[in-house]
C-alpha cells in the first residue's frame, strides 16, 4: 500500500505544473512553449544527423527501401529525405528545406540540412541561457545577411566563355557522388549540353527540360555520350516490315491514332450476317487507308504517334499500309515529350488528319534505329530549323547505377545553371565557411547586447561543414579545423580541407570550386527555416 501511495504522489508531482488542472490553467503554463521548442529542435536535429554522414566526397551512401519494395541507393540529400518517412511536422520542414534548395540551386541539398541542424543546436544553447527566441531569430537573420555579404566579397567573378572554370565546378559537384570516378567523362558532357542551349551573352537562366537524358541498361557509365541531334527512347515498329532507316526525313507528330474509331463507352455490336461482317471490315480498311494516304500526300515519311490510353496507337492493318508506303512509324510518344520533340525537330503537333499539311512537318537528314550495347534507340541527325536542345544517352550496368548517375548529372547541370544565373564562384572544401566564421566572430565584438551573442553562436554553427567534412574523411576534426582557422587568420582565404590527401591545401590550386549561388542559398534558406522553427511556441491539431 505504501509503495502504491508513493508512486501515486510521484506521478502527481511529475504531471503537476505541466498538466493543466482546469481549462483556464493553460495560460499559466510557463514551460509549455519551451517544451514545444525543445521537441521541434530535437526532431529537426535527428533528421540533420541522419544525413550528416553523406556530406562531401568521402560521404557514405544510403540504401532506401520504398513502400513498393523498390531500392534506391543515393547520397543526394534531397533524394534521401524525399524517400524518408518523416512524421514530426518540424522535421518535415527540413525535408521541405532540402527540396527548396534543390529547386533554387540544385546542389548543396545535404549541406543546407546539416547547417540548419547546427544552427538549431546553437539556438538551443542560447535558449538555455535565457535569450528570448525572437531575439535569437532576429540575431540570426542579421548574421545571415552579413554572411552572404562576406561570401560575395570572397567570390571570384567568371565569364561563361571560360570553359575551364565551368568544368572545374561540374567536376567538384560530381566528386561527392557515386559516379565520382567518371567525372572526367561526365563533366565535359554536362558543360557542353548547357552551353548548347544557352546564349552566354543574353541568357540568365537555363531550362533543364531542354536537356534530355535517355537511360539505357548495358555498357558502363564510360559509354555515356552527348549526341548530336535527337535521341528517342522509343523504337521503330518493324513488325510489319516497316523501314528502320530513312534519309531526307520529313517528320510528322500526330496526336490521333491510326486504328478504327471506338466509342467512349463500352458497347457490343452483334453481327449475324457475313455480308455485314465483310462490310465492317471493308469500312475499317478504307478508313485506315484514307488516313495513311493523307499522311503520305503531305510528304511525311517518319511518323511519331502520341500514346493513348483509350485506343491502340496503331493496328496490324495500318502498320501494313505504312510499310507499303515506306513510312517509318514510332509509337508510345509520351504527352510530356511533345513540347521537347516539337522544339528539337521543328515540327508542330497535329491533332486531326484534316490539318495534316506539309508546313507542320520537321526536316532531318537521317532518322535511323541503331543498336549499341544491347539496346536499340532511334537517332535523328542533321535536323533543319532545330531548336536549342541537347540529348544525352546514359549507360550503366543496372538500374540503380543509372538512376544515381541521372541524379548526379542533374546536380551537375544545376551547378552550371547556377553559374548562368549568378556568374561567380567560391572555393569549396569548407574554406568559405571558416572565413564566414572568423569574420562574424570579429563582427560579434563590435555588436552590443544579444546581437553579439547571436553573431558568435552563428559563427560557431557555420563551422559544422568543415568539421563534418573532416569527420567523414576519417581525419581529426579538432586539429583540422584549428589548423584551418590558423591559416585563414594569416590571410590564406582559399585554404580548405583536401580530403584526398588528408591535409589542408589551397582549394583554387586543387580546382575545388562551387557556384556562389549554392553557398548563399544554403545560408539564406537554412536561417529562414531555423527562424521559423524558433517562432513556434505550440503545436495544435486541427479538426
Amino acid at each position: 500500500m505504501a509503495a502504491a501511495a508513493t508512486a501515486a504522489v510521484s506521478s502527481a508531482k511529475a504531471s503537476g505544473p505541466s498538466a493543466p488542472r482546469n481549462r483556464n490553467d493553460t495560460f499559466n503554463q510557463k514551460d509549455k512553449p519551451a517544451q514545444v521548442r525543445l521537441s521541434n529542435i530535437t526532431a529537426a536535429k535527428a533528421v540533420a544527423d541522419a544525413i550528416r554522414t553523406s556530406l562531401g566526397p568521402r560521404g557514405m551512401d544510403k540504401m532506401i527501401e520504398t513502400g513498393k519494395k523498390e531500392v534506391v541507393i543515393s547520397n543526394d540529400g534531397a533524394t534521401i529525405l524525399k524517400h524518408m518517412s518523416v512524421l514530426h511536422p518540424a522535421a518535415r520542414m527540413l525535408v521541405d528545406l532540402s527540396a527548396a534548395q534543390d529547386v533554387e540551386a540544385g546542389d548543396g541539398t545535404t549541406s543546407v540540412v546539416v547547417l540548419a541542424g547546427s544552427l538549431l543546436v546553437a539556438a538551443e544553447k542560447l535558449l538555455k541561457k535565457g535569450v528570448h527566441p525572437t531575439q535569437i531569430a532576429e540575431g540570426f537573420q542579421y548574421a545571415a545577411i552579413e554572411a552572404v555579404k562576406i561570401l560575395e566579397e570572397i567570390s571570384i567573378p567568371i565569364n561563361l566563355d571560360d570553359r575551364e572554370f565551368l568544368l572545374k565546378s561540374a567536376t567538384t559537384s560530381l566528386s561527392s557522388k557515386v559516379v565520382s570516378q567518371y567525372s572526367s567523362v561526365l563533366a565535359p558532357i554536362v558543360v557542353d549540353s548547357v552551353l548548347r542551349i544557352v546564349n552566354p551573352a543574353t541568357d540568365h537562366n537555363v531550362d533543364l527540360n531542354d536537356i534530355r537524358i535517355v537511360k539505357k541498361i548495358g555498357g558502363t557509365i564510360d559509354d555515356t555520350e552527348l549526341v548530336p541531334g535527337l535521341v528517342l527512347n522509343q523504337t521503330a515498329i518493324t513488325s510489319a516490315g516497316g523501314p528502320s532507316r530513312i534519309e531526307k526525313a520529313k517528320i510528322g507528330l500526330i496526336q490521333f491514332q491510326l486504328s478504327p474509331p471506338k466509342p467512349d463507352m463500352d458497347n457490343q455490336v452483334v453481327v449475324n450476317d457475313y455480308r455485314q461482317m465483310d462490310r465492317i471490315l471493308k469500312e475499317e480498311r478504307n478508313y485506315l487507308l484514307n488516313l495513311v494516304k493523307k499522311v503520305k500526300k503531305a510528304g511525311c515519311n517518319v511518323l511519331l504517334i502520341q500514346k493513348s490510353i483509350l485506343r491502340d496507337a496503331v493496328n496490324s492493318l495500318s502498320l501494313h499500309f505504312l510499310s507499303k508506303l515506306k513510312i517509318m512509324a514510332i509509337k508510345e510518344v509520351e504527352r510530356d515529350e511533345i513540347e521537347f520533340l516539337c522544339k528539337a525537330t521543328g515540327c508542330k503537333p497535329i491533332a486531326d488528319i484534316d490539318s495534316f499539311t506539309e508546313d507542320k512537318l520537321g526536316y532531318a537528314d537521317l532518322v535511323e534505329e541503331v543498336e549499341s550495347n544491347g539496346s536499340r534507340i532511334v537517332q535523328i541527325s542533321g535536323i533543319k530549323n532545330a531548336g536549342k536542345t541537347a540529348s544525352i544517352i546514359m549507360r550503366g550496368a543496372n538500374q540503380y547505377v543509372l538512376d544515381e548517375a541521372d541524379r548526379s548529372i542533374h546536380d551537375a547541370l544545376c551547378v552550371i545553371r547556377c553559374l548562368v544565373k549568378k556568374r561567380a564562384l567560391v572555393v569549396g572544401g569548407g574554406a568559405p565557411e571558416i572565413e564566414i566564421s572568423q569574420r562574424l566572430s570579429e563582427l560579434a565584438k563590435t555588436q552590443t547586447g544579444f546581437q553579439s551573442i547571436c553573431f558568435q553562436a552563428f559563427a560557431e554553427a557555420v563551422e559544422v561543414i568543415p568539421t563534418t567534412l573532416a569527420e567523414n574523411s576519417g581525419l581529426s576534426p579538432i586539429s583540422i579545423v584549428t589548423e584551418l582557422r590558423n591559416r585563414h587568420a594569416n590571410g590564406e582565404k582559399s585554404s580548405g580541407i583536401n580530403v584526398r590527401k588528408g591535409t589542408i591545401s589551397d582549394m583554387l590550386r586543387e580546382n575545388v570550386v562551387q557556384p556562389l549561388l549554392v553557398s548563399t542559398s544554403a545560408i539564406e534558406l537554412s536561417t529562414e527555416t531555423v527562424r521559423m522553427l524558433l517562432k513556434i511556441d505550440d503545436i495544435l491539431a486541427s479538426r
